[in-house]
């Protein structure tokens, strides 16, 4: 069976990496995390992401990126994105001529305002591939049924990829569109985090469903400048990943935006986790994208100046709901 390396040993990537082991390939998780690497060896469990849920025998788990590399036909990529370039600019020296790099990340770096799978494709030239949709780890783990997209530019390589991945409780479907399914899932993140605020502040289902749906208004269009298929945000990557996220409580970016809604401080909130909530880093890429394709995004401008600025999140809901008056399309 194919050599697989998942680069990445979040509650995310261990997740994936087990579905992958259940299902007999030779898998190599690498965790940057030294605990990790020893604690997954010595009790069969990821402690800090995944308490309590014994991995598959045969899972092998390394902090060495050559080694967990070297022999690979695919490369899934879990690492948050603003670490995606530092770590693969070590990882590449040790990467096969023929692998696929797959991204199960969702964000936008900052600076360069690039996707994961751009990233990847700058840093090693490699055929990338993108994993997403509404999938909350911790029912993956338990065998929940889950449906997902896998993205790809190559066909054929998509129907590699989808039998790869499938299984009977991890439901996976096929799409050529790249770039959309990869700014719904990283847009969907910021979005989470407003709908946390509105849940923080007690403003009631009418008013998160409004934030869910304008929310998405702001992803088509963005998403439309850059040259993605409309179609792909009513998707599974789109408003599947967008609802779930911005509803369930099992989200770290939604619960963020619950904590900020109820007054606490962001560096307050950050410390108390060791999950990374990706939409944070992200409303600000999303933010100087929306500037630099002239898209009007008032929600995704609204988060940026509540995270980056200090806004209250009360007067971010007061400046949503006395915009100017407009047609709804």
């Amino acid at each position: 069976m194919s050599y697989i390396a998942v680069i990445g040993a979040g509650s995310w990537g261990t997740t994936l990496a087990s579905l992958l082991a259940e299902k007999e390939y030779d898998v190599s998780l690498w965790a940057f995390e030294k605990e990790i690497v020893e604690t997954v060896r010595d009790t069969g469990m990821n402690s800090i992401y995944l308490p309590d849920v014994y991995l598959p025998a045969n899972l092998k788990v390394t902090g060495d990126i050559e080694e967990a590399v070297k022999k690979s036909r695919y490369i899934l990529n879990v690492v948050p994105t603003q670490f995606t370039r530092a770590v693969f600019k070590n990882a590449i020296h040790y990467v096969p001529e023929n692998a696929v790099i797959i991204s199960a990340a969702k964000g936008i770096e900052q600076g360069t305002l690039l996707t994961v799978s751009s990233i990847l494709k700058e840093i090693t030239g490699h055929q990338t591939a993108v994993l997403s949709g509404p999938s909350f780890a911790k029912e993956v783990i338990k065998k929940l049924p889950t449906a997902v997209t896998l993205a790809t530019e190559k066909p054929d390589t998509g129907l590699i990829l989808q039998e790869i991945f499938n299984t009977q409780y991890f439901r996976v479907y096929t799409h050529t569109d790249t770039l959309g399914v990869e700014l719904g899932g990283a847009l969907k993140n910021v979005i989470a985090i407003a709908s946390g605020i509105t849940d923080g502040l007690g403003l009631g289902h009418n008013a998160r469903a409004a934030l869910i749906t304008r929310g998405l208004a702001e992803i088509v269009r963005l998403g439309g400048s850059l040259g993605a298929d409309e179609r792909t945000f009513s998707g599974l990557s789109g408003i599947g990943d967008l609802v779930l996220t911005c509803t369930g409580p099992l989200s770290r970016n939604y619960s963020v935006g619950v904590s900020l809604g109820k007054g606490m401080k962001l560096k307050e909130i950050l410390s108390a986790t060791k999950s990374v909530a990706e939409g944070v880093a992200t409303s600000l890429s999303a933010y100087e994208l929306s500037r630099k394709q002239g898209i009007e995004m008032p929600i995704i401008e609204q988060i940026y100046e509540v995270i980056y600025k200090e806004k209250s999140p009360v007067d971010a809901v007061t400046m949503l709901m006395n915009r100017t008056l407009k047609p709804e399309f």
